[in-house]
């Protein structure tokens, strides 16, 4: 049999427990930072009909089949116009610059209950890796407008 002994103060045991807990808190927030844990929160949107839904549980009707796709090669850095297009993801909670250098689709939907407008408006969804990195709500043209993807909150 082996016994061992060891002095062990008050203060280094108050210390041993403060280090351990700092351990701790890192751990934790190293694990919340993962990619897995970021793509959970985030919904799949790998084919049209989960795109269709995602804007349906926005608020948003729309047209089942996209107007336009498009496929393009996001910058490995961000410019304008993509900086201040950025600026209105960040404030809806996406962003695209988890997507630098890679390949991003977009797809435009007709929406048929924009208040006030009953035609003209779009929504765009930009998809990279089947999860949104950017998205809005838009008019082209004279008079037109570009909005996150929040449903007008006085019209709901």
């Amino acid at each position: 049999m082996l016994i061992w002994t060891t002095r062990f103060s008050r203060k280094k045991a108050v210390l041993t427990v403060i280090a351990m807990g700092i351990v701790m808190a890192v751990l934790i927030l190293l694990t919340g930072r993962t990619e897995s844990g970021n793509s959970s929160a985030r919904p799949e949107l790998a084919d049209n009909s989960q795109r269709v839904e995602y804007l349906r549980s926005l608020g948003w009707e729309v047209d089942t089949e996209p107007v336009e796709t498009l496929q393009f090669l996001l910058p490995e850095k961000l410019e304008e116009p993509y900086l201040s297009y950025n600026e209105l993801q960040l404030s809806q909670g996406l962003d695209l610059t988890a997507c630098l250098g890679k390949q991003v689709e977009r797809y435009t939907y007709t929406v048929t209950n924009y208040p006030e407008r009953p035609e003209g408006v779009q929504a765009n969804l930009y998809i990279c890796e089947d999860y949104p990195v950017a998205g809005d709500i838009c008019c082209p043209g004279a008079g037109g407008f570009q909005t996150g993807l929040a449903f007008p909150e006085e019209n709901a």
